[in-house]
């Protein structure tokens, strides 16, 4: 797996004792979703080391942004990959992701074996309310980012119309906006291409390397005859390369496919699975990894869902790999492709919409956790704990290490002033 060859000069290698330190306070630190991943990653690599410039951090972010996928996670990779090629790209992106898998793999085994206590059935009542807020503050910074023409709100609207009231994939309609996003084109005109030629060849032996690394395991387990762990792998493979826009938009295509389709989940484990993947390091994808723990440890023992976890991971972020070594050397011709700016914008703003119905799905489970809305199925205490979660994080402004304890307390008070009631 040889370097493409770089259209840029590449840096003075940083020492690799602090490379690794860098990159694992990175992972380690990479608390509350990917506008703060990517403002620590800023801090660290361009305003206390000055290792990436200004504009090659912003060029890479739209570059990764283009990519299914955890842009947060791809992102570290290429810096990585911008310092020190393969080697340190791979280090950098798994120390960004270790983190977290560790955590949330522990915690899929506790909440499999605890998750029924009522203390902490109560305790995630309150932290369920945040999850629907924090859902809902990340839709109005995406609409303040990505709408700025009426194109794309019109996009948005079908995108949502298209889930919520037609019920079609996530995947079709990422396809069908990225294809009118590039029949419009761009709101601004794109930078322009650098000169040279473009390796492409070198791109290709990358790309089937890894391609063929991600699909091992998949092989592996067909041939060994194991439907449920064949389900996985096929599951969470495709879902690696349809997450455009981020952990948010594809959560309810994922959230509808192991509900209803699947059934490895009910929808308040569903929700569950966000609220604890939001207290961890790393990316918030890793709410997949909760999902296969989860779902393989209702099927055998611990060990068999610790196996479900990892397939998860390897062919969640295996994608983002090949995606970053295969095409990290053309980044800056790829942005200035007119048809490819289009179809990222349009893409963006059909997320919106997407990410409008998956606020929608966690607000009716967490406010009528009787099924069909109405006064009858209605939880004032629900609502209650919704307010409270907005008002300490929109109006207060605390930060997710004190909210989040805030709102379990919360849950396990209304539970315990309730029956008073």
């Amino acid at each position: 797996m040889n370097n493409p060859r770089n259209h840029c000069a590449r840096p003075a290698l940083p020492p690799f004792p602090d490379l690794f330190r860098t990159f694992a306070r990175i992972g380690l630190f990479s608390f509350g979703g990917p506008a703060a991943q990517i403002a620590v990653m800023h801090r660290e690599l361009v305003e206390t080391r000055r290792w990436l410039s200004e504009r090659q951090f912003l060029g890479a972010l739209s570059f990764t942004m283009l990519l299914p996928g955890p842009e947060a996670m791809q992102l570290a990779t290429w810096a990585g990959w911008r310092l020190g090629g393969t080697r340190i790209g791979l280090m950098a992106g798994l120390l960004f992701v270790l983190p977290g898998a560790l955590v949330i793999a522990a915690l899929a085994l506790a909440y499999a074996a605890w998750g029924d206590i009522p203390a902490v059935r109560t305790a995630f009542d309150g932290i369920k309310a945040l999850v629907v807020v924090i859902v809902l503050q990340a839709l109005v910074r995406l609409v303040r980012k990505a709408l700025t023409r009426t194109a794309d709100y019109t996009l948005a609207g079908v995108a949502f119309l298209a889930i919520f009231a037609l019920g079609l994939p996530f995947p079709l309609i990422v396809v069908a906006a990225a294809l009118a996003g590039a029949w419009l084109g761009p709101a601004t005109p794109p930078p322009p291409a650098p000169e040279g030629r473009a390796d492409w060849g070198a791109t290709l032996r990358t790309a089937g390397i890894w391609a063929l690394l991600w699909c091992l395991p998949l092989l592996a387990v067909w041939l060994a005859g194991d439907a449920f762990l064949t389900a996985i792998a096929l599951f969470f493979g495709k879902l690696a390369v349809v997450t455009f826009g981020g952990a948010y938009a594809v959560l309810a295509y994922m959230a509808q496919a192991v509900v209803e389709t699947h059934g490895w989940l009910t929808p308040d484990e569903m929700i569950d699975a966000l609220g604890l993947a939001e207290t961890t390091p790393g990316p918030l994808i890793l709410v997949t990894e909760f999902t296969a723990v989860l779902a393989g440890a209702k099927l055998g023992g611990a060990g068999y869902a610790l196996l479900a976890g990892a397939l998860c991971l390897w062919m969640t972020f295996v994608p983002c790999f090949l995606w970053i070594f295969a095409f990290a050397p053309h980044v800056e011709r790829l942005l200035a492709a007119p048809r490819l700016a289009g179809a990222l914008a349009a893409v963006t703003a059909a997320v919106t919409g997407v990410i409008l119905n998956l606020a929608l799905w966690f607000g009716l489970h967490v406010l009528f956790p009787g099924g069909t809305p109405g006064l009858a199925t209605a939880d004032p205490g629900a609502a209650l704990l919704i307010l409270l979660a907005a008002a300490l994080t929109i109006s207060a402004r605390l930060g997710l290490g004190t909210t989040l304890p805030a709102m379990a307390l919360a849950g396990l008070a209304l539970a315990w002033i309730a029956p008073s009631l």
